[in-house]
């Protein structure tokens, strides 16, 4: 794999542990520019999931809640952001970060392929496969390529009805089985201006946050068809949802698509 074979040196050889103090790896310094490598310029058959996975207290973080932004446009990917929690305790609480997000992450430091072996901010995590450094763009163009020749060739085709605001969700293709398939309720942005810890002073934004999250279904392979009704996505804050088909609750993501 192209990710592997140039990361696995840096990010591979280290424990399972969540770090949150300065200065510690829990923080590791990324944001790598260069428009050659922009993974916005790529094509994909099917959309990728990106979940990118920061802090309002972590001073590496903006750079990646940047890139998350400017990837926001790309129709060949989903883009999800995943405030966590553990930072909060020097000097900052999170506003948008949940300990859904914490859990989701320290689970994927011991499953993930690639750059796992612990939880870190910032990190991108590609279709809950391929973890990286989340500011680094070239290596976040590699783990999609690498995403891409893995796909299982599982479609989502959403339907919305003419009457009553409804949306009918149909799964099938691929492969891969079982999975289970949750909504992703998102806040497309939010600006907050940050009052102390290490970004104190700062007005950072934030792209496709998640608000909520949850099962609507489970997919063993055949075709299925789910109905989510206009009070499925009457969620406190959101403006967007996404279909997510994962394997299990921290596995790998074989389909993902915007409602």
């Amino acid at each position: 794999m192209k990710w592997f074979a140039k990361s696995r040196i840096a990010i591979g050889l280290v424990a399972v542990a969540v770090f949150s103090a300065c200065g510690q790896a829990d923080a590791p310094q990324g944001g790598e520019a260069g428009s050659a490598n922009d993974p916005q310029s790529q094509s994909m058959a099917a959309p990728i999931a990106v979940e990118f996975f920061t802090s309002q207290g972590c001073s590496s973080c903006p750079p990646a809640d940047e890139l998350a932004a400017e990837l926001i446009s790309d129709p060949d990917l989903v883009i999800i952001s995943r405030p966590v929690t553990y930072w909060d305790r020097l000097g900052w609480r999170d506003t948008l970060g949940r300990e859904e997000n914490s859990r989701l992450q320290r689970s994927y430091a011991s499953r993930l392929r690639y750059g796992g072996g612990r939880a870190y901010t910032p990190q991108a995590v590609v279709d809950g496969r391929f973890g990286l450094i989340g500011s680094r763009r070239g290596e976040l163009r590699d783990a999609l390529d690498d995403a891409r020749e893995e796909q299982a060739g599982i479609a989502i085709s959403i339907r919305r009805l003419e009457t009553g605001g409804s949306h009918v969700v149909m799964i099938g293709g691929g492969p891969e089985a079982p999975a289970i398939v949750t909504l992703v309720a998102l806040d497309s942005t939010e600006t907050v201006d940050i009052g102390a810890g290490e970004n104190s002073g700062r007005s950072l934004t934030y792209t496709n946050i998640v608000v909520d999250e949850r099962l609507i279904g489970h997919w063993d392979g055949d075709g299925v068809s789910l109905v989510l009704s206009e009070a499925d996505l009457a969620t406190e804050g959101a403006d967007r949802h996404a279909i997510v088909v994962r394997q299990g609750e921290a596995g790998p993501i074989v389909a993902a698509r915007y409602l």
